[in-house]
């Protein structure tokens, strides 16, 4: 893997060139559209491709898509993506993908050196999130998250959302589907170091599942984790057919750049 020379915003921090998005899970709600998730198109675009092309516009340069359930499918879709997209794209295929989404971190992490985004293939973000987050690294963090203050988004699934309590400076003090109270949603996007995949690591063998939010709560506790609020940006989980059908409504005004004529 060729390492690109990294550029420091003004608190020194390296800005990441590589990115993890993790495409392993079943996503059985979206069966009666797609048999892959990741592929499952939104206005003609795979989900896996809207990740990859916003992770391209915010300086990405390399990265790993971590697969598992209909592995195949998406790794043979990988080389036509990172021709489409101008990136350098890697699969790492998960051992066992029924395992909690931590394990699908590890996995990707092991692939990379120095500081990543890390994404969800069923979440779609508008530019400015992503390009955003890129800066926010700093000593005094492992791990930023871009989190949603909206509780009342009508965006956002109650039913699946991750929740996110945090601290009067900003920092998460919980995370998780269960806890309460909160302040804020999760919207799936990460700058994280390798402290992300070493927390999940010590908190399975803690005795939990091992869990991205497992993780992150090892790094919250000891006071690791920060937030980045995207100040009412666009984003979306398309995690069912009823914010599929949403998220093909909002798609062209939400990123028009995918819909000009160099795409």
């Amino acid at each position: 893997m060729e390492t690109a020379a990294v550029s420091r915003p003004a608190h020194g921090a390296a800005v990441p060139r590589h990115a993890v998005i993790l495409a392993a899970g079943l996503g059985s709600r979206l069966r009666d559209l797609s048999q892959s998730k990741p592929l499952t198109p939104v206005c003609g675009f795979p989900l896996l491709e809207l990740g990859v092309r916003q992770a391209a516009a915010a300086g990405i340069t390399h990265i790993v898509v971590v697969t598992g359930h209909e592995a195949a499918r998406v790794e043979a879709a990988l080389p036509d993506l990172a021709a489409r997209c101008g990136v350098a794209i890697q699969a790492a295929r998960v051992a066992d993908w029924t395992l909690p989404n931590g394990h699908s971190v590890i996995a990707g992490a092991a692939l990379v050196d120095g500081p990543f985004l890390l994404m969800m293939a069923d979440h779609i973000f508008s530019a400015e999130i992503l390009q955003r987050l890129t800066h926010e690294g700093a000593p005094t963090r492992d791990v930023t998250l871009a989190i949603d203050r909206r509780l009342d988004n009508p965006l956002v699934d109650p039913d699946d959302a991750t929740w996110v309590r945090t601290r009067p400076d900003g920092s998460i003090a919980a995370i998780g589907k269960t806890i309460f109270p909160y302040d804020a949603v999760d919207c799936g996007a990460f700058l994280a170091t390798a402290a992300l995949p070493a927390a999940i690591a010590q908190a399975v063998a803690m005795g939990r599942p091992g869990s991205l939010s497992d993780g992150m709560q090892v790094l919250a506790d000891a006071g690791r984790a920060a937030t980045m609020e995207i100040d009412g940006a666009w984003w979306i989980d398309v995690d069912d057919p009823r914010a599929h059908a949403q998220a093909e409504a909002d798609l062209p005004q939400a990123i028009p750049a995918l819909f000009s004529p160099a795409i």
